[in-house]
C-alpha cells in the first residue's frame, strides 16, 4: 500500500511517515525539506505551488491513503489581521489541501483509496485572536464532509482527524501578531500565552501518528475521529450546550483576566 503524507520533514508529518512505513505502507513524502525517517521516499514540494504539486504526482501511479497534515497558524486580533497574512493562512491550510486532493484523486479513484485531513477542535471551539486558524479548519471539516458524499461513488473514503493540543514545532512556528495589544488590555498576549502553554504540555506527534494508522486501518473510516479523552468529552460537551454557553466558555479558557 501506498501513502502520501504532506508536511512530513517534523513533527505530527515526520511521526505519521514514520508511522506507516513501520505498519507496511510506501510512505512518500511531500514537503519542501526531505522527511528524515528511513525508508521514506521525499519529494522536494510546496504545497501552495500548484507546478510543483503536479510535478509530485505525475510520477506516482498509485495512492492507497493521503494525509492532508501540512499547515501553519497566524494568531493576533481580527482587526488587525492584513490580507496577506489572511490569505497566507487558508492558503496552506485549506487552498493547498484542495490542490494536493485534486492532483491525488486520479490515483486514489484508481486504488479505492482514502483521504484523511488533520484538523483541530479549533474548528469547533473557535478560539478568539486565533480567529482565522479556527476558521481555516472549519473550512477542512466542511470540504470533509462534501468531498465524503461526492466521492462516495467511485469508493474513496475521506475524513478528518480532529486534534487537540500537540506538543510540536507548530507552536515556534506560529506565526504572531500583537498589533493593538494596548488597545484590547494586553488580551491579546494574554491568549497567545495560554495557547503555547496548553500546546507544550499538549499530546506527543506519535500519538497522533498512531491514531492515523488506526483511522486508516479501520474497516469503515469515520468521518470525524477526535483524538485524545479530554477532546473527546469536550466536542461531546459542546453538542449538549447552546452555541453561545460554548463561546463563552471558550472567551474564559483563552481570555484570562
Amino acid at each position: 500500500m501506498v501513502a502520501v503524507v504532506t508536511g512530513a520533514s517534523r513533527g505530527i508529518g515526520k511521526a505519521t511517515a514514520e508511522a506507516l512505513s513501520r505498519n507496511g505502507y510506501r510512505v512518500i513524502a511531500l514537503s519542501r525539506t526531505p522527511c528524515p525517517v528511513a525508508g521514506v521516499e521525499s519529494k522536494a514540494c510546496d504545497v501552495t505551488n500548484a507546478e510543483q504539486v503536479r510535478a509530485a504526482f505525475a510520477d506516482i501511479e498509485r495512492i492507497d491513503l493521503l494525509v492532508n497534515n501540512a499547515g501553519f497558524g497566524i494568531s493576533g486580533a481580527a482587526e488587525y489581521t492584513s490580507a496577506e497574512d489572511l490569505h497566507r493562512q487558508f492558503e496552506l491550510n485549506v487552498f493547498a489541501l484542495t490542490l494536493v486532493t485534486q492532483c491525488a484523486l486520479p490515483a486514489l479513484k484508481a486504488a479505492k483509496g482514502r483521504i484523511l485531513n488533520i484538523s483541530s477542535a479549533a474548528a469547533v471551539f473557535p478560539i478568539p485572536f486565533q480567529s482565522f486558524y479556527s476558521a481555516s479548519k472549519a473550512a477542512v471539516e466542511s470540504l470533509t464532509g462534501a468531498w465524503r458524499s461526492e466521492l462516495a461513488a467511485f469508493g474513496v473514503s475521506v475524513g478528518t482527524l480532529r486534534l487537540g493540543d500537540v506538543k510540536t514545532g507548530f507552536t515556534a512556528a506560529r506565526q504572531k501578531n500583537v498589533i493593538g495589544d494596548d488597545e484590547y488590555g494586553g488580551r491579546i498576549s494574554r491568549s497567545v500565552a495560554v495557547m503555547e502553554r496548553d500546546e507544550q504540555n499538549g499530546m506527543a506527534p506519535e500519538q497522533i501518528a498512531e491514531a492515523v494508522v488506526r483511522t486508516a486501518k479501520r474497516k469503515r473510516m469515520p468521518l470525524i475521529t477526535t483524538v485524545g479523552a479530554k477532546y473527546k468529552f469536550f466536542c461531546a460537551l459542546a453538542k449538549l450546550l447552546s452555541a453561545g454557553a460554548v463561546n463563552r466558555i471558550v472567551r474564559m479558557m483563552y481570555i484570562p483576566k
